[in-house]
């Protein structure tokens, strides 16, 4: 249907598939900053493997592109949420969603981070799995002004970006078929992602 719709109105698959794929990643992106229970790192994984096994002219810049700006976009948006939380008497249901994903021990070990390192641990925090909520919200309790939060948060969500567009290219390079690739991206993003908490069981076992 894509390729005759193209057809019929001049439009080249590939270009039909940016007007929909770029607008619905960053949808998805940003939406998984504000709630951080979608898997937006297998999502620009997986982006980055379909670049890549496209013949287009800057198709991976364009997923870096989008990702990261949907990222800082949705980080941004969530920070002055959970902002307006810390000012409001009750509180607001953004904030109490930081914080329910922020265990007392790891926002402990953030607040004491972020108290030493400052700005370096933000950028750091996006790239350890579980890391972002916990620096977020000690950021929120440190009082942090949006605009230093923004100054940090920008190079931590271009080096999110770039490193699950890695992944992507890694896993679209060992396979000849797209969807293999996005099957060895998400598999990679997941386990990353699991590791932690698989270590931290099997100190515990110990």
């Amino acid at each position: 249907m894509t390729v005759l719709a193209a057809a019929s109105t001049g439009v080249t698959p590939g270009s039909a598939q940016q007007a929909i794929g770029y607008p619905t990643l960053f949808l998805l992106v940003f939406l998984g900053a504000l709630v951080p229970v979608v898997p937006t790192g297998a999502l620009v994984s997986s982006a980055a493997v379909v670049a890549f096994h496209q013949a287009l002219p800057f198709a991976l810049l364009y997923v870096f592109a989008t990702a990261s700006l949907a990222a800082f976009l949705g980080d941004i948006a969530l920070y002055w949420l959970g902002r307006r939380g810390m000012r409001s008497k009750n509180g607001s249901r953004w904030l109490e969603a930081i914080r329910s994903r922020a265990p007392e021990e790891r926002l402990s070990q953030a607040q004491g981070k972020l108290a030493d390192h400052g700005v370096a641990v933000l950028v750091l925090s996006r790239l350890v799995p579980a890391g972002r909520i916990p620096v977020m919200l000690a950021c929120l309790m440190a009082e942090w002004p949006l605009r230093r939060f923004v100054r940090g948060n920008l190079p931590a969500c271009l080096a999110w970006a770039v490193t699950y567009q890695l992944i992507g290219i890694l896993g679209g390079s060992l396979f000849k078929e797209p969807w293999e690739g996005v099957v060895a991206a998400v598999a990679l993003t997941v386990a990353i992602s699991a590791a932690p908490s698989v270590w931290k069981r099997i100190r515990a076992a110990g």
